[in-house]
């Protein structure tokens, strides 16, 4: 009875953490979708555009995102062991390794014209593409930025103010989109260009909000997040530096394959791309989800991992794994079942070729539904091996499963067996199979 009573306590404590964080992973994820489903009813090219635009930004994004990420687990783990000036400390070198990155990498959004033709994309797509990323570029560093007080706050448990922030943050993507896209209100009409000044906009505003509210926070004021935060601190920031970039380079291993798929597909058609990047926000959508629950997990496992309680950290494990298990076989059910009304959400049916489109973004979707059991157990595996300092091993596991396995699968698939875009889909499902499970062998072998 003792143990069911616990299991479900660790079931009860890692929803009230993770429920929260998934909802403003959802929120997060928003963003972007508004952003598909708004340039899906101006055009079929600005479509493709920014399909191709925010994969790339967000291939930049991830490897940055990595220094953010390993604050949560630090944090964590610092508040476990009562060392207060720790989580100050880790937390600001977060912030200054994030700062640093998205200033080095910005020439990356003002030259991507040149390097998407390089890669076989169209002319027409990779002009737009080179307007939209040069603007969506300047707000790398405040999103990388709001990504740190997120994971701080988060460890917290202040995982409400991080999803009221995100809602907040969507409502404004869709209203700066409505002007500026279409030129609605007396706005100049913009595009794809109008696209990523709102997304600048968002990023922006939930840095103001979170930097305020972690500093200001009466409950938070003893850690004084801002004072001095001009003096770098080179031993915290080698610590963050040594965990964050294995996470992001981690994140680039799947994000890149996602973003390789992309730019295969690109080369089977402009409407196939249109389709594949619909199918991928949808799968995305779900996929957040079990961003939350990984982040709750990652969180738990290291406090119990500074409180030395290994048998409560196996627990919170596999209680975490369950749950994401849970909501994988809900999506694949509703992947099956309604495909064609979560497709046509993404298009205005009125235009000729938003028929061709929704065809195809239903069948990529029924091959969707094949990968949520894997991706989800691979980003809890990842969650739960962050909560227990590993990140390095993880990296090769990941870069193997999807670069050496699921890459080359892919291609093979689509284009030498000619099964097309399908094809291209089921390399990814192979890919997230082989990570799914090494991942997960990783884990349990370490805690065992």
């Amino acid at each position: 009875m003792t143990e069911t009573m616990t299991t479900r306590t660790h079931a009860r404590e890692t929803l009230a953490l993770g429920l929260p964080l998934a909802a403003s992973s959802l929120a997060q994820m928003a963003l972007h979708v508004t952003d598909v489903v708004m340039m899906g009813w101006y055009g079929v090219l600005p479509l493709a555009a920014v399909v191709l635009g925010a994969s790339s930004f967000f291939i930049v994004f991830v490897v940055g995102s990595g220094f953010a990420k390993a604050v949560m687990p630090m944090v964590a783990l610092a508040l476990a062991q009562g060392d207060e000036t720790q989580v100050r400390r880790d937390t600001r070198m977060g912030l200054w390794l994030s700062i640093l990155y998205g200033v080095a990498l910005y020439p990356v959004f003002w030259w991507s014209g040149p390097i998407l033709l390089a890669l076989g994309q169209s002319p027409g797509v990779s002009a737009v593409a080179e307007e939209y990323l040069r603007i969506a570029g300047l707000g790398l560093v405040p999103a990388l930025c709001v990504t740190v007080l997120q994971s701080y706050l988060s460890a917290f448990g202040r995982t409400q103010v991080v999803l009221v922030v995100t809602l907040l943050a969507v409502a404004v993507n869709i209203a700066v989109n409505w002007a500026l896209i279409f030129g609605n209100w007396g706005f100049p009409e913009l595009g794809a260009q109008g696209a990523a000044v709102a997304t600048v906009a968002t990023q922006v505003v939930s840095l103001l909000v979170l930097g305020v509210y972690a500093g200001l926070l009466p409950a938070l004021r003893r850690f004084h997040l801002w004072q001095r935060f001009w003096r770098p601190d080179w031993q915290a920031m080698r610590q963050v530096g040594r965990l964050g970039l294995p996470i992001g380079l981690t994140g680039l291993a799947e994000g890149g394959m996602f973003h390789a798929s992309a730019l295969m597909m690109g080369w089977i058609g402009t409407v196939e791309l249109a389709a594949h990047g619909i199918a991928l926000e949808i799968a995305a959508l779900t996929f957040m989800l079990h961003v939350g629950l990984s982040s709750a997990a990652t969180i738990r496992v290291a406090r119990f991992d500074g409180q030395g309680d290994r048998a409560a950290l196996r627990r919170a494990a596999r209680v975490a794994t369950v749950i994401s298990l849970g909501v994988a076989l809900a999506s694949v059910a509703l992947f099956l079942a309604i495909p064609e009304p979560i497709v046509a959400l993404f298009l205005d049916l009125e235009k000729p070729e938003s028929a061709s489109i929704l065809a195809y973004g239903v069948t990529l979707l029924a091959v969707a539904a094949l990968f949520q059991l894997a991706d989800g157990m691979q980003v809890i595996a990842l969650g739960l091996l962050r909560g227990i300092r590993d990140t390095r091993v993880p990296m090769w596991l990941a870069a193997v499963s999807y670069w050496v396995i699921g890459i080359p699968a892919s291609y093979v698939l689509a284009f030498p067996l000619d099964m097309g875009g399908v094809g291209l889909w089921l390399g990814l499902v192979i890919g997230l199979v082989c990570a799914s499970a090494s991942l997960m062998w990783r884990f349990w072998r370490l805690v065992r």
